[in-house]
């Protein structure tokens, strides 16, 4: 191999330098991970090489035989990994390994670096496993060729983990990967061709293409003194080494469910998702009808470092016929399930299939449909038979799963049923209630699903329209994630109860309002019927109309949106987010038993009587989680009220 000129020193990008930082420090107790991490690199490769030379049989370059082949030296101090896959370009490495091109990099490091800055679990969802090599290595070298390029377009990378790297164009003979590592000098260990073989076998059995390994020194001249022919042929072989397949190299999935054990379903979902801990779940099942498939699915414990990025193609890989196709196809799991990690291996789709023919096939559909109903099937047995291991999936992927209520009509009731919420009932920020415990333990005269919406759990639990629910006693949902806005305009009814804001409309609850609570409602509109006028007039175009409520008990006003209207909530999330939202006057409803109301009534100075008012307004609107338009007003109005009460 020989180097040409132009070699590049480059610098990493700061949150590569971090993460370094942070994978070394961190992940020391469980070293051996690298090499899971470099094999599965190796393997995402192999399988990209196979897929494109189903279009470009060239590529091949006569060496169809597709392998991983983990090599040492103890003299050098290195450990090697290489594969004959796809390999990359010079453009590829320095985007891949240079640079972390992730939405949400920032956040996540500054997530790393507080309480739980040793937790390897968190470092396990960020998926960058190539620089594990640095937890024993304290220089890496890298050569790579892309499949179709000259032996002269190769490429070298090179590191020693301190803030830079270098770059240069090189030769290389075959295609593929080369990834080595000079080890630490207390890292001996991964220089025994025992425990790397265990580790093999320990993380990655389950890998689909050989990987291979030297096989033992055969006989020596020594064992077969006077033995000159044995002798011979035992030079003869160490010229030609001979390779030997450590693991399985079979498909995982295909194999009978009796014969995987625990292990091998956990350290594949290592591999496949790109996570350092155990999964939450799988499910493992072949779907045999008019078309034939195999799925092994995993729910993660954790968030991936992605859930966010809705246009990020992770989640479930497609093969068929164990040919590896494509990862994180939309047509083949819904956004809202874009936490789901695994395989899907289909046997009746082309092997050239592209993102356009998934959009148009019909075993598309039917694979959908039966891998979406396997989910759903493992969800609502875990709610149904283990409540924490629930609320431990809902803790973590509840608010992925109500964008299903939004985006999925046909499965609308089933997302439903797994909604879980926090309420009034236990004033936690847990969110543990369903809509079927809450429509059980509804009060035998009440019609409606009572809900309220906040910017935070503390603006929603405090909300001054839950007065006189708390005062009857009547259940309420507090919901504070921002997706809830969008959830209820979708999701009308539950069990044939219809979902009713507590702070939209007039208060009617039914039945379940006392005669007594009506006939002074009453009593309160033809009393309060001037101040009412005067209020109107003080307050102008603000409102939209102003009145007289028993839906308060404690604070002296709230603002009510009209029934169709948008809420509070709404229109400051789509105002946030850029886009046009009509402001929509409201109603201004005034608690005609609360001290501040009684003097409003009885105040005869104008200016008194305007200041108080506007004060009532805006604290309506302060308790809510509103911003007031002109702070400086309510301070100034505030300050002459405090004044005059001397």
């Amino acid at each position: 191999m020989s180097t040409s000129e132009g070699k590049q020193t480059r610098a990493f990008q700061t949150e590569v330098r971090q993460l370094l930082d942070l994978m070394i420090h961190s992940l020391y107790s469980n070293k051996e991970i690298f090499l899971r991490e470099l094999i599965s690199n190796a393997s995402d490769a192999a399988d990209k090489l196979r897929f494109e030379a189903i279009a470009n049989d060239g590529l091949y370059a006569g060496d169809s035989q597709i392998a991983i082949r983990v090599t040492f030296d103890k003299e050098a101090n290195t450990l090697t990994i290489a594969d004959n896959g796809i390999g990359m370009t010079l453009d590829e490495v320095a985007s891949n390994i240079g640079t972390i091109a992730r939405s949400g990099t920032r956040e996540f490091l500054q997530s790393l670096q507080a309480d739980q800055a040793k937790d390897a679990n968190l470092i396990g969802q960020f998926g960058v496993g190539f620089y594990s090599a640095f937890i024993v290595a304290d220089q890496v070298t890298l050569i790579t060729r892309k499949a179709g390029a000259a032996p002269d377009e190769a490429v070298r990378w090179e590191s020693a983990g301190n803030g830079e790297y270098t770059l240069e164009q090189v030769t290389k003979e075959s295609r593929g990967t080369e990834v080595i590592l000079h080890l630490k000098p207390e890292e001996k260990e991964f220089l025994d061709d025992w425990r790397l073989r265990s580790t093999v076998r320990k993380f990655s059995d389950h890998v689909p293409w050989p990987i291979l390994m030297l096989k033992s020194a055969g006989y020596t001249p020594d064992e077969d003194e006077g033995d000159e022919e044995k002798a011979e042929e035992t030079r003869k072989e160490e010229k030609q080494p001979e390779w030997e397949t450590v693991n399985k190299a079979s498909a995982l999935w295909t194999r009978s469910k009796s014969e995987i054990t625990e292990e091998e379903y956990t350290e594949f979902y290592k591999h496949v998702g790109h996570d350092f801990e155990d999964p939450l779940a799988h499910i493992h099942a072949r779907l045999e009808g008019k078309y034939e498939y195999t799925v092994l699915l995993y729910i993660p414990k954790r968030a991936p470092f992605d859930l966010w990025d809705r246009d990020r193609k992770h989640g479930v890989k497609l093969y068929v016929r164990r040919v590896f196709i494509m990862e994180g196809a939309e047509d083949l799991m819904p956004r809202y399930m874009r936490f789901v990690r695994g395989v899907v291996d289909s046997t009746d789709l082309p092997l050239n299939v592209s993102r356009e023919i998934l959009q148009k096939n019909p075993a598309v559909d039917a694979i959908k449909k039966g891998m979406v109903g396997k989910v759903f099937s493992l969800l609502e047995e875990m709610a149904k038979n283990d409540a924490e291991k629930y609320q431990q999936f809902w803790d973590t992927f509840g608010v992925v799963m109500k964008e299903g209520v939004i985006e999925d009509f046909s499965h609308r009731e089933r997302v439903a049923k797994l909604l879980r919420f926090s309420s009034t009932q236990a004033d936690s920020k847990v969110q543990d209630v369903s809509l079927e415990s809450y429509v059980a333990r509804m009060q035998e005269k009440q019609k409606a699903i009572y809900y309220v919406t906040g910017d935070s759990f503390e603006a929603a639990r405090h909300h001054p329209h839950l007065e006189v629910f708390r005062k009857k006693g009547i259940e309420v949902l507090l919901l504070s994630d921002r997706v809830d806005e969008w959830l209820v305009n979708h999701l009308h009814e539950f069990d044939g109860k219809p979902l009713q804001s507590v702070a939209k409309g007039g208060l009617d609850l039914g039945e379940l309002e006392d005669e007594a609570d009506k006939q002074e409602l009453e009593k309160y509109q033809g009393e309060f019927k001037e101040l009412i006028e005067r209020v109107q007039k003080g307050l102008g175009e603000q409102v939209k109309e102003v009145r007289v409520t028993n839906r308060l008990t404690d604070s002296p006003s709230c603002l009510v949106s009209g029934e169709h209207d948008l809420s509070a909530s709404m229109e400051r999330i789509l105002r946030e987010a850029g886009q046009a939202a009509p402001t929509t006057k409201r109603t201004l409803e005034l608690n005609p038993a609360h001290p501040l109301v009684i003097r409003l009534k009885e105040e005869g100075d104008e200016q008194r009587f305007n200041d108080l008012s506007h004060i009532l307004f805006s604290q309506a609107l302060l308790g809510e989680g509103g911003q007031l338009e002109d702070p400086a007003d309510f301070v100034r109005r505030l300050n002459s009220l405090l004044l005059a009460a001397k």
